[in-house]
């Protein structure tokens, strides 16, 4: 791993630049991205991170993915041990590591869908806050307890499979709550939580006892992807320059200058954390 640094003097005035430089992952050096309090909820530093992971491995990182500043939820996907944790942003790039240690950047989009007593339904929200009528799911990643919903139901779901995309979640309905309170999510379990007019098909088609069967489906399917990370826009895909990513961000987003984060791919498979003049894929990231 190196760390280089240099200065580039643009008609916008000088801009520093730091760059990290590491191996083609695989066999114990891992690319992944690390979750802030191990939570989507909350926030923390890249310092205290990397101090927290400190104890079981030697780590080397910069910060990743658009975030709100409240609740530290990212705003794109969030994958780890090939598992979903939160879904890709439909309108913008994700940044994937496969089995074989490739960096995959693509656009990819999410659907989701829950099956209880009656027909297939859609799933409103993964990990993400619910508002109006719709159903949400809810796992560990997302915290200790589902966010407090007005006159929402909750249907308690033990043992919950592994999320991984692309699969059938089923899980046992072991207990029903109303209130729309805050309700504590199991280790090992999740929890469906619909306001609304879902709240009384959940009650109905989900009760104790019945079988629920989630999907997280991403769209075209993202085969061996094992760790992803949000962000965007493309800034370079096969060798050459990306001008016009058509991507969905708002132009306070990328026209101001402000710290900016990228990661892309060498030709020898290394990875570089921005710039990487000859990265062959680089997605860029806040």
């Amino acid at each position: 791993m190196t760390f280089d640094t240099g200065v580039q003097f643009t008609p916008n005035g000088p801009v520093a630049i730091n760059v990290l430089t590491g191996p083609r992952p695989g066999g114990t050096t891992t690319l992944a991205p690390a979750l802030s309090n191990d939570t989507l909820t909350g926030t923390e530093t890249l310092t205290a991170m990397q101090r927290r992971i400190a104890p079981s491995a030697t780590t080397a990182g910069v910060n990743g993915d658009f975030f709100t500043l409240t609740s530290g939820l990212p705003s794109g996907v969030l994958m780890r041990e090939g598992q979903v944790a939160s879904p890709p942003s439909n309108d913008r790039a994700s940044a994937g590591v496969l089995t074989d240690g490739t960096l995959d950047v693509r656009r990819v989009s999410f659907v989701g869908t829950w099956q209880g007593a009656g027909a297939r339904r859609t799933l409103n929200r993964f990990n993400k806050p619910l508002s109006g009528n719709g159903i949400a799911l809810y796992t560990q990643a997302w915290g200790p307890t589902t966010p407090a919903v007005t006159g929402a139901t909750a249907a308690i779901v033990f043992p919950f499979p592994a999320s991984v995309p692309n699969a059938d979640l089923a899980a046992s309905v072991v207990e029903v709550r109303g209130g729309g309170v805050p309700v504590p999510i199991p280790p090992g379990g999740a929890v469906l939580v619909a306001a609304g007019p879902a709240a009384a098909a959940l009650s109905t088609e989900a009760p104790v006892g019945q079988i629920v069967t989630s999907r997280l489906l991403f769209k075209p399917d993202w085969p061996g992807v094992v760790a992803a990370i949000g962000g965007g826009p493309q800034i370079v895909r096969d060798g050459a320059a990306v001008f016009r990513a058509g991507e969905l961000f708002a132009t306070s987003q990328l026209g101001p200058r402000a710290p900016r984060s990228a990661i892309g791919q060498l030709a020898d498979g290394g990875s570089s954390w921005w710039p990487s003049t000859d990265a062959s894929r680089a997605t860029r990231s806040e």
